[in-house]
């Protein structure tokens, strides 16, 4: 395969130098966090490239610490019990994974109550843990981190729903500018007095607050906190929507308007059933869907996402050196599952250098998928050769993948399954075909076939050397150039996988070995 500079067709840099091993980015390479919410508490163990981590753990506890406080003016006794008891199992698992220590932070509900700091000596005294409680707009600043590490680049407003309150922050250039706290949060809601007009009102005068501080935010809006998540699931049951990942899930407002007349003309207990919602989140729907409705009514953005990302990713996002926080996550995460799984860890490198003729060099977008595609070609070789093609499309359209849209899950999952198969017919992308156009169908079919060539042609570099494919799209002529080293490489298997590549291209072939 040609050994061109990396830059001539990687003009990002993104297969630069890896920083996955360096010290700043092993320091983050297992990391616990503790989120103690109003309603839920809950332990996230990442792990993996710093970048982009998989959630090695992930445990919570519904507590509803901030139930009743309203009238109390303290903590849930029975929510405090409970979450005393999970911290104390999470201190144990802690030491069982030999996490030298976990950051835990608490929100609305202990920095408002009376009993707050009770219960935060408490729980040093019994587990060791040190609580750091955040005010309002530290806990908006830290969930907008959490999605500028989903979105490199994102711009827009987060908003942000717990238990007791709710959160804005607005984000642009890879900074976090204005920010306010609320006291909109579902469980506040509930013990409203008034009713629900009295709860309408309520919503009406502070988002008005809201939108006063925060100015006009008609870009993009990132929702985050469980309660949106749980809308979001509703929406997607009524709508039919094949992927059930919640991540960079999009609605509109027609959508929201949609779903929260969906929720008040249905039995919530159906709904939670059909929709895989827990029981204690489903009681805080019909007060955050009041929120959410005057909140889209209100800031008129132009679309809405899903963020999973939130606190705990920002927690992350915090201990980040720069040159870490500027990386590509999902490009840095493909990078360190093919340096743990592949067969020969470095060869998607060469892969892309070797199908990038096939893509316009311009559409930078397409060339961040094909460069996934290449470092994911080989990291699910231990499947069985029956699976393997479902496995990799599995993979790549329900993994904890960063900065990826739907239709980008699934490009990249219909490339890896043609990279082991080439057709799709009987396969789980029937189902979700609909999120890609044809065009992108076809892009998908023509790169998954060229890494089912190109994984063949397994060379030293000096063979590569010349090694490479041209694409003449006006000529309609797929060629390929062999060096005299490289032919041998060119058997009947891979002359039939070259055939199968120029058939989806519409395209006559051509090889040449040279001299």
């Amino acid at each position: 395969m040609d050994g061109t500079a990396d830059t001539e067709h990687d003009p990002m840099g993104l297969f630069g130098r890896p920083l996955f091993n360096d010290p700043q980015a092993r320091a983050l390479s297992r990391v616990g966090v503790v989120d103690i919410g109003s309603n839920s508490v809950r332990l996230v163990v990442f792990d993996g490239a710093a970048r982009s981590p998989a959630y090695f753990y992930n445990e919570k506890l519904m507590c509803a610490l901030g139930a009743g406080m309203s009238d109390t003016g303290r903590l849930n006794p029975e929510g405090r019990a409970r979450a005393l008891q999970a911290l104390k199992r999470f201190q144990a698992l802690a030491e069982g994974m030999n996490l030298p220590l976990l950051t835990v932070v608490a929100t609305a509900a202990v920095r408002e109550a009376e009993d707050g700091a009770e219960f935060r000596d408490d729980v040093l005294r019994e587990t060791g843990l040190q609580i750091w409680v955040i005010g309002g707009e530290e806990e908006a600043r830290l969930s907008a981190q959490g999605v500028m590490l989903g979105w490199p680049g994102s711009y827009g407003l987060v908003c942000d729903i717990g238990g007791s309150s709710m959160e804005l922050a607005e984000i642009s250039g890879g900074r976090v500018g204005r920010r306010i706290s609320s006291n909109l949060g579902p469980l506040k809601l509930r013990d409203l007095k008034g009713g629900h007009k009295g709860r309408d009102e309520h919503i009406k005068a502070v988002m008005a607050k809201l939108s006063a501080h925060m100015g006009p935010q008609r870009d993009r809006l990132f929702l985050v906190g469980g309660s949106w998540r749980a809308i979001a699931r509703i929406d997607m049951h009524r709508r039919g929507y094949p992927l059930h990942v919640l991540h960079e899930y999009r609605m509109d407002k027609k959508a929201v308007s949609q779903t929260v007349k969906y929720i008040k003309s249905h039995d919530l207990e159906t709904l939670r059933l059909a929709c895989g919602v827990s029981s204690a989140r489903m009681e805080l729907v019909p007060y955050a869907v009041d929120v959410l409705k005057r909140l889209v009514q209100t800031f008129k953005p132009k679309d809405i996402a899903i963020s999973s990302y939130g606190i705990r990713e920002g927690l992350l996002y915090e201990q980040m050196p720069q040159e870490l926080r500027d990386r590509d996550p999902l490009i840095e995460a493909c990078r360190f599952a093919e340096a743990k799984d592949a067969r020969l860890p470095g060869f998607g490198k060469k892969l892309f250098r070797f199908v990038a003729p096939l893509f316009p060099a311009n559409d930078t977008p397409r060339m961040r998928l094909v460069k996934a595609a290449c470092l994911l070609h080989d990291v699910s070789w231990r499947a069985h050769p029956d699976y393997r093609a479902e496995t990799c499309f599995d993979n790549a359209t329900r993994a904890n993948l960063g900065g990826l849209k739907h239709s980008e899950r699934v490009f990249l999952g219909l490339a890896l399954l043609h990279r082991y198969k080439n057709k799709r017919e009987g396969t789980r992308f029937e189902e979700l075909g609909g999120l890609i156009s044809a065009k992108a169908t076809l892009e998908a079919e023509v790169l998954g076939k060229a890494l089912r060539f190109g994984s063949m042609l397994w060379m030293s570099d000096a063979s590569a050397d010349g090694t490479a494919l041209e694409w003449k799209p006006r000529k309609k002529l797929l060629r390929l150039k062999l060096t005299r080293d490289s032919a041998p490489l060119y058997g009947e298997v891979a002359e039939a996988r070259f055939l199968s590549l120029a058939a989806s291209l519409g395209a006559e072939t051509e090889v040449v070995i040279q001299r």
